[in-house]
C-alpha cells in the first residue's frame, strides 16, 4: 500500500495491486456470508498466491487506513463503512435484471395495478422479496404538476374542490364560496383553473393566475376571480401540510431470516429506524435530488447510526419526467449491492412509466 495522506481520505488508487486484492476479496467474502475472514482462509484462495503473514501485514495497513475492522482481538477482518463504501463506489460490478425478473416487476406492477397507490404497494412488497430486506417507498409529491380541476357545490356556502393531479393522486378540498356564486361560476372557475394550471404546480401557477386577475386579463367574472383567489390561497398555504406524503414499508420479516444471535439487537434498532418516518423520507429525497440511484451506507446518515444499516434508493418521475418519489431498500450493510442497485433502479424506472401512461408502449417496443 502507497503511504497514507494524512490530510486527505484515503482513496482506491491509493491502494498497490495487493491491497487492492486483498480488500477486494474480504469485502466480497463478508458480503457473501456476513462473517469476519481471516488470513489464513484468504492464502487459501489461489487468484491471492500469497502467505498468510504476507495478506495479514496488508490486512493491518488497511485496518490503519480505517477500511477494516474486527469484531473482537482473536477475529478475522471485516470491512468498515468507509471501507464497505470504497468497494461500493470502486469495485463493485453492478450485475443486470434477469429477463425473468423484469417480467415479474412488469407484471406485478403494471398488469393488475388497479390505481396508482395499489402499484406503489406493489413496489414496495416486490422490493423486499427480490432484494431480501424491506422495501421503502415514498409517495408522490403533492407539487407535482394539475391535470384537471373541479368544483362541486355541496350548499350555497361550501363546495368541494377536487384536484387531479398529473402523478395520479387526487385531492378534495372543502371552501367556503364566497356570497353570490352561481353552478356557471363554479363551473367557469374550473375550466379555467383547468387550462391555465395545466402541468403547473399550484405554487407555480399562483403567481401568474393571480396577476392576470390583478391585471384584468382573466376573462373571469368578479365571483369566479375571488373563488379562484381565495382557493389558490388556502391549497398552496397548506401544500406543506396535505403533502401527500406517505411512506410504505414492506418485508420487515426479511430482514430477520438467517438472524445470528449477536445481530438481534441491531435489528431491533433498525426496525426503530423504521418507525422514523419522517426521518426516512427525509433520507430517501435525498436520492431524489440525486437524480440516480443513491447508496447510504451505515454510519453515512444519523439515522442508521446506531443500527449500521444501508439503504439502496432510485427516483421515480411523472409523465412530465419531474422526479416525484423514491423508493428503495433498507437492510443491513452486508446487502447484495451488484442485486440490488440494478433492481431497484429498474423497479423506479417501471414506476415511472406507470405514472406517464407509457408503460403499455414500452412493453411492446420490449424495453427494458
Amino acid at each position: 500500500m502507497q503511504d497514507e495522506r494524512p490530510d486527505q481520505p484515503l482513496t482506491l488508487s491509493d491502494l498497490d495491486v495487493r491491497a487492492r486484492d486483498i480488500f477486494r476479496a474480504i469485502v466480497e467474502s463478508y458480503l457473501d456470508t456476513g462473517e469476519p475472514v481471516g488470513s489464513r482462509t484468504l492464502s487459501q484462495r489461489q487468484d491471492l498466491n500469497l502467505s498468510p503473514a504476507s495478506i495479514r501485514n496488508t490486512m493491518q495497513d488497511l485496518a490503519g487506513a480505517g477500511l477494516l475492522t474486527a469484531p473482537h482481538s482473536s477475529a478475522g477482518r471485516m470491512p468498515t463503512h468507509a471501507g464497505l463504501r470504497m468497494f461500493v463506489d470502486g469495485l463493485l460490478e453492478i450485475g443486470d435484471v434477469s429477463a425473468e425478473e423484469r417480467g415479474a416487476i412488469e407484471a406485478q406492477l403494471s398488469g393488475s395495478a388497479a390505481s396508482v397507490d395499489d402499484a406503489l404497494e406493489r413496489a414496495s412488497q416486490l422490493l423486499s422479496g427480490l432484494a431480501g430486506g424491506a422495501g421503502l417507498v415514498v409517495t408522490p409529491t403533492s407539487d407535482a404538476g394539475l391535470r384537471h380541476v373541479e368544483f362541486v357545490s355541496l350548499s350555497s356556502q361550501e363546495a368541494l374542490a377536487v384536484l387531479v393531479f398529473d402523478s395520479g393522486a387526487v385531492e378534495n378540498r372543502l371552501m367556503r364560496l364566497p356570497p353570490g356564486v352561481t353552478p356557471s361560476a363554479l363551473a367557469e372557475a374550473g375550466n379555467y383553473l383547468s387550462a391555465r394550471l395545466k402541468g403547473r404546480s399550484l405554487a407555480e401557477a399562483r403567481s401568474i393566475i393571480s396577476q392576470e386577475i390583478a391585471e384584468g386579463r382573466a376573462a373571469l367574472d368578479e365571483t369566479a376571480a375571488r373563488l379562484i383567489e381565495g382557493g389558490l390561497a388556502d391549497w398552496t398555504r397548506d401544500a406543506h401540510v396535505s403533502s401527500h406524503r406517505a411512506l410504505i414499508v414492506r418485508g420487515r420479516s426479511n430482514l430477520l431470516n438467517g438472524l445470528a444471535a449477536e445481530d438481534l439487537e441491531r435489528v431491533r434498532l433498525l426496525f426503530e429506524d423504521l418507525e422514523r418516518k419522517e426521518g426516512l423520507i427525509t433520507l430517501l429525497d435525498e436520492a431524489k435530488r440525486a437524480e440516480a440511484v443513491k447508496i447510504f451506507i451505515g454510519a453515512e446518515n444519523p439515522l442508521f447510526s446506531l443500527s449500521g444499516s444501508s439503504v439502496i434508493a432510485a427516483p421515480y418521475k411523472d409523465r412530465q419526467q419531474r422526479i416525484v418519489g423514491a423508493l428503495g431498500v433498507i437492510g443491513p450493510t452486508r446487502l447484495n449491492y451488484a442485486r440490488v442497485i440494478p433492481l431497484v433502479d429498474y423497479t423506479a424506472r417501471v414506476v415511472g412509466r406507470l405514472l406517464d401512461g407509457s408503460d403499455a408502449g414500452d412493453r411492446k417496443r420490449g424495453d427494458g
